[in-house]
């Protein structure tokens, strides 16, 4: 059994722009600086592309984490899926989504599936699934500010 929850954010930039944003390390790192996120592994800088992998050490309810993550799909510039291959979860599926809007912006989206490994669908839906829906809406208001 996993979770999954959708979040779509409006940028005022270009698919392609908000695609090359969303892959770029530095962005993300910088995104996540509440957690102390760092790239450690892999891709460390710039931008991510078929088949790389990251492995990213944070610091998340109040406990160090390593999680490695590979890129399996890309689809540029509309999409790309990055999936947890080591760390924390029983399964991490993080699929990017990017469509042109008619005021000439992105509608971006993101499908989060996962499963802890603990507790399961009881730790998902009462402390994982809001707690990551925070983050990666944290995320989006950065990369969002960035383009501007």
């Amino acid at each position: 059994m996993s979770s999954r929850f959708t979040l779509q954010t409006d940028i005022a930039a270009t698919p392609s722009a908000v695609f090359d944003l969303a892959r770029d390390i530095g962005a993300h790192v910088a995104s996540m600086h509440g957690s102390r996120e760092q790239a450690i592994a892999g891709v460390t800088v710039g931008p991510v592309g078929l088949g790389d992998t990251v492995t990213f050490r944070a610091r998340h309810l109040g406990i160090w984490f390593t999680m490695t993550a590979r890129v399996t799909e890309m689809d540029e510039p509309t999409r790309f899926v990055d999936e947890q291959t080591r760390g924390p979860f029983r399964l991490f599926r993080h699929e990017h989504s990017f469509e042109a809007t008619p005021q000439g912006g992105t509608k971006m989206t993101d499908t989060i599936e996962l499963a802890s490994p603990i507790f399961g669908v009881l730790a998902e839906r009462l402390i994982l699934v809001p707690y990551l829906r925070r983050l990666i809406g944290s995320r989006n208001a950065h990369l969002a500010a960035c383009v501007r």
